[in-house]
């Protein structure tokens, strides 16, 4: 297939991967200006999450029934909305509200840039397309940290957000010139009882996880909604098993390897949401790094990722699904874990050489995933194994955040409270790291040929 259709399209992944990089290494600035603890900045981080977790479902709904052309360019506008909203913010509670708000415009980029995508290309080049589609997503995060950091160092943190206008009207623009009005599926009768039933269970779930630990709040407003998430969390299966066309049609999780692309990535996910949290707060406020000096060194690990999209098709196509998958995780979780052991003084040409190889195996692990998703699925079920996967990815996402700043806000208070030392964060690599080496385990169980059938044959070596 054409490779200008998956590089237009990834003008809508490199503003959203810029955004959330540049957000990370600003959070530091960005608390103490709006008044209050980073810690607390996690709402934020986890409000664009669940705001993906709510929209991403009717994400294939909406491209068959306004066009996927039109749902994007929308999606855009109102994600440039969302950013200009967060430049003005003045309190937490405004900042929260104006993630959200981008993250109603995230839900519909990515999932409907994907759909898109799989449905213009056959099976066996889905992992070439996909390797496409992220080369300049991957940018964003290269570009991200140190143009962010240097934006809050020597300027103000409010111009990391104005970046996005010009890139989203550049994007609005070869949409229209390059994207084909694509014929639509006939959009079936969207299920409004499991939209209100899964979104209010995914928001409920994310904000009593995120709140739980905050010192503004007493901490069972965040276990009651939890549980009232959960509740309605199951509320919606039972809805789902009995609906002929759910939101979310569970049944797929049937299919043993989409099944095992979910919930093993699941785990992975946790780890991966969490990192982006934790480890530029820990240089900022225990190595004494600016936002623009470790905007510097997280970047790195995005040069391993870039480099890994140019191989990554012959790795799988080498050696299948099972063993990359395998080696990927196992890496990336011994990356979270090595951070768990960095100090100040620790040399810092080790610490970067560590990101880029870690960062090399975690984007070889996307673009494998992101296609073994569709392994043993029928291309009338694709679009919505592409929402469960995508929704689900999401949420897990924003518990990682939830589960690294809880760890470290529970370290911080067992040791007495005062400021966020280093054994805080350590402990919080330590928790998180072990959460993410269960997805390894999961993949092992996995057949040697795996997702065969994507790769255009057996697979055993």
């Amino acid at each position: 297939m054409s490779r200008i259709t998956p590089l237009v399209l990834a003008t809508a992944l490199f503003m959203e991967n810029m955004d959330s990089t540049v957000i990370a290494t600003s959070l530091a600035a960005i608390a103490a200006d709006i008044g209050t603890d980073p810690i607390s900045l996690k709402l934020a981080l986890t409000a664009y999450l669940v705001a993906l977790a709510i929209f991403i479902p009717i994400s294939s709904w909406m491209a068959d029934r306004f066009g996927a052309r039109n749902v994007f360019r929308v999606a855009m506008l109102v994600f440039m909305i969302g950013s200009v909203a967060c430049a003005f913010s003045d309190s937490l509670a405004a900042f929260v509200g104006a993630r959200f708000v981008q993250g109603m415009g995230g839900a519909m980029m990515g999932p409907v840039a994907r759909l898109v995508l799989v449905r213009a290309t056959p099976r066996h080049q889905l992992v070439n397309a996909m390797a496409w589609l992220t080369i300049p997503a991957l940018i964003g995060p290269i570009v991200g940290p140190p143009f962010g950091g240097f934006l809050t160092t020597y300027f103000s943190w409010h111009w990391i957000f104005f970046i996005n206008v010009p890139i989203g009207i550049m994007g609005m623009l070869l949409v229209g010139l390059v994207l084909p009005n694509e014929q639509r599926n006939a959009p079936r009768r969207i299920d409004g009882k499991g939209f209100v039933l899964a979104g209010s269970a995914f928001a409920l779930f994310a904000f009593g996880c995120s709140v739980v630990s905050l010192p503004a709040l007493p901490p069972i407003y965040g276990a009651v909604a939890a549980a009232i998430g959960i509740g309605l969390g199951v509320v919606y299966a039972r809805h789902a098993l009995r609906t002929e066309y759910p939101l979310l049609d569970l049944r797929l999780l049937a299919f043993p390897n989409f099944r095992v692309a979910v919930v093993a990535g699941t785990f992975f996910r946790l780890g991966q949401g969490a990192t982006p949290f934790l480890f530029p707060l820990m240089l900022q406020l225990n190595f004494g790094m600016t936002p623009f000096e470790s905007g510097m060194v997280t970047f790195s690990g995005a040069i391993g990722a870039l480099l890994a999209k140019f191989v990554a098709n012959w790795i799988f196509a080498r050696y299948g699904f099972k063993y990359p998958l395998v080696v990927s995780t196992a890496i990336s979780t011994l990356g979270i874990l090595a951070m768990g052991f960095y100090q100040p003084d620790t040399w810092m040409p080790l610490i970067l050489a560590i990101l880029v190889f870690v960062g090399f195996w975690q984007s070889t692990f996307w673009t494998g995933s992101n296609a073994f998703v569709f392994a043993d699925i029928e291309d009338k079920d694709a679009g919505q194994a592409n929402v469960i996967s995508q929704v689900w990815g999401q949420l897990m996402f924003a518990m990682g955040v939830a589960l690294g700043g809880g760890v470290l806000e529970l370290a911080h208070k067992l040791r007495g409270g005062g400021e966020l030392v280093l054994s805080d964060f350590h402990i919080a690599f330590y928790v998180v790291a072990a959460v993410c080496g269960v997805s390894t385990l999961m993949f092992m169980r996995l057949p040697k040929n795996a997702g065969h059938q994507l790769l255009g044959g057996p697979h055993l070596h």
